[in-house]
């Protein structure tokens, strides 16, 4: 279960998002509202009427609740709450389409049966695959450090994208790129029968994700800061200096893990052992 946030905290990580879909949608074009609006105005009566319109049994027929459930593990009540909640959204938006990751199904399904208790029509539901992230096998999350940020510099961005295992190279052309599926198939073909190098593929895949944030210009410049770093050994234009303390060495030694942690670039020795294990060498 997540720690329950602040108010302050919600507001400040909902900038942060807005900041993130605005690289995508007009914000003259979009209207953000905070669900606090009409969920905060629910009496304890209007709370327990929303709890009768769905059963404990609907509710374990979602996976993590079912896993639990039959594996003696505690579910909090609250929980329960979760799927109401965001079901109830729908209503009060009277939502005629809501889009969600497949791992949000349930929730998605659970907002079209609260529709129709409100005697409202259930909403169409979109769902899209989850995203594997830059080490190619744990889904991209920020606290897995293995994520490419909508906000990061077009370098940073551009190496993230190069780190991508091959095998998912078409899987991000078709998730997170605006190029065409007849291109991607052509792409597909392409690496199968040998006729694309895997690099120049993923060079390209990087410059459309570069390109979609950032722009064409911004995309060639980072191409050729990457080349000039990766291929001709060259230095970067920006290098970070970090400084270590004496106290901390060992014999006049420093692990490059604990390196990587001191640099405060990762919260964790387990994210800076991924990212030692990923892309970082000395």
């Amino acid at each position: 279960t997540r720690k329950q946030l602040t108010e302050e905290e919600v507001k400040k990580n909902a900038e942060t998002y807005k900041k993130q879909v605005f690289k995508i949608l007009n914000p003259e074009k979009t209207k953000v509202v905070f669900n606090s609006h009409w969920l905060g105005k629910l009496s304890f009566s209007e709370v327990l009427k929303l709890c009768s319109k769905y059963t404990v049994a609907r509710m374990l027929e979602r996976d993590d609740f079912s896993t639990r459930y039959k594996e003696g593990k505690p579910i909090g009540i609250h929980e329960f709450m979760y799927p109401l909640m965001q079901g109830y959204d729908s209503v009060a938006m009277q939502a005629d389409i809501e889009l969600g990751g497949t791992d949000q199904k349930f929730n998605l399904l659970v907002g079209r049966d609260i529709q129709r208790e409100f005697n409202q029509e259930p909403q169409v539901i979109i769902t899209l695959p989850l995203l594997e992230g830059t080490d190619g096998v744990e889904k991209m999350s920020k606290s897995l450090n293995n994520y490419i940020g909508i906000n990061e510099a077009p370098q940073e961005m551009y190496g993230k994208t190069m780190s991508v295992p091959d095998s998912l190279m078409t899987r991000y052309f078709e998730l997170v790129t605006d190029v065409s599926l007849d291109e991607i198939d052509k792409i597909k073909t392409g690496l199968e029968y040998n006729d694309l190098h895997p690099r120049n593929v993923k060079k390209r895949l990087a410059r459309e994700i570069v390109k979609l944030y950032h722009g064409q210009s911004a995309a060639i410049t980072a191409e050729e800061e990457f080349e000039k770093v990766f291929k001709n050994k060259l230095y970067p234009e920006e290098i970070k200096e970090l400084e270590i303390k004496k106290d901390v060495l060992k014999d006049g030694k420093r692990g490059i893990v604990n390196l990587v942690k001191d640099s405060g670039i990762l919260g964790s020795t387990g994210e800076a052992i991924r990212m030692v294990q990923g892309r970082i060498q000395a």
